[in-house]
């Protein structure tokens, strides 16, 4: 991998934030919701933003 830039990497952890947040609010939605159906929309949607934020995270190691 390149090495990255100072403004590169500020960009990568403002989108692991936002990732981050994004998974916790799914979750918390997904364990909030009766309707079964909007439970499992949200637990995929809490998958696919832990996803990106892992495949970020990869990105810097």
């Amino acid at each position: 991998m390149a090495n990255l830039t100072t403004k590169e990497l500020s960009a990568i952890e403002d989108q692991l934030c936002v990732e981050q947040t994004l998974v916790k609010k799914y979750q918390l939605y997904a364990q909030s919701s009766a309707d079964p159906q909007l439970k499992s929309k949200c637990e995929q949607i809490a998958a696919k933003h832990q996803s990106h934020f892992d495949r970020l995270i990869s990105q810097l190691n």
